[in-house]
């Protein structure tokens, strides 16, 4: 367990680097096509469908590689 929060730890500082020094890396995020924005007078409704899908793809791929090992 101590390894696997030891991991995630990382895993968000380097995204935190990443989005820090190299914001170009995650401007992706929110703007592919799928991903729905209502803008209105009253406020604003975003929901990410295609980031999402894609970060689900990307995130399964990943913990399948380390956990086959």
């Amino acid at each position: 367990m101590a390894r696997l929060i030891i991991l995630l730890g990382l895993a968000l500082v380097i995204l935190g680097a990443a989005m820090t020094w190299a914001p170009w890396l995650v401007s992706w995020f929110g703007r592919l096509p799928g991903d729905i924005r209502i803008e209105r007078p009253g406020g604003t409704v975003f929901i990410p469908l295609a980031s999402m899908l894609v970060l689900s793809i990307a995130l399964t791929i990943i913990v399948n590689l380390f956990l086959r090992r």
